[in-house]
């Protein structure tokens, strides 16, 4: 493994267990097994690192959800699926990874408001508008609209004053407000199915 790529793996591991704020230059370097000053060879400060961390965990969640639009058989199974890809994403991701960076890192945070709307808004929107076509989704909806509310509820969530992880499990609110989002656009017919579908998974 070269060097700037297993200082980047160890950065992940890190901020996703501590949070980015209190990981130190020095701590990576201790835990990549390497001299501070080796990490600066590669990276100018934190800044730059954080930056190109987020940047290639966004393009790893970017090329998983068009993973999931080729895997899935249909509507259902991909609403499944991204369902489980929330709960193996959130799991160990510190919670205040995305509040952090988007107090302390705006350039790196301008990278995931990129990646809502050239990626996750477009992929949900498309997968909205088939299932709208199939009959599971109410007709009268707004694709688009929705699409995008449902992306600022995933960052929304990540509110530690409103939602605070020391008392709320975020995993399993993620999951609620998912599947709150749901139930309040499925027709009948994707109610039945969706539920079919999860009772076969459990």
């Amino acid at each position: 493994m070269e060097t700037r790529e297993k200082i980047i793996k160890v950065a992940i591991k890190e901020f996703s267990q501590f949070g980015v704020k209190s990981v130190t230059m020095d701590q990576i370097a201790r835990e990549a097994g390497m001299s501070k000053k080796t990490i600066y060879q590669e990276f100018s400060d934190k800044k730059q690192l954080v930056y190109e961390t987020f940047s290639g965990e966004l393009e790893v969640n970017a090329c998983r959800m068009m993973q999931l639009e080729d895997d899935a058989d249909g509507v259902i199974e991909h609403l499944i699926a991204f369902s489980k890809f929330l709960r193996e994403r959130f799991t160990d991701m510190h919670p205040m990874v995305l509040n952090e960076i988007k107090r302390y890192y705006p350039e790196s945070w301008a990278l995931f408001e990129k990646f809502k709307e050239d990626c996750a808004i477009s992929n949900l929107e498309n997968l909205l508008e088939r299932g709208k076509e199939l009959g599971y989704f109410r007709p009268e909806i707004n694709s688009r609209l929705l699409a995008m509310m449902r992306l600022e509820q995933i960052s929304f969530l990540f509110d530690p004053v409103k939602f605070n992880p020391v008392r709320i499990n975020l995993v399993e609110l993620q999951l609620q407000m998912f599947e709150h989002f749901l139930y309040g656009i499925f027709t009948d017919k994707g109610r039945a199915a969706y539920e079919e579908k999860m009772n076969h998974q459990h």
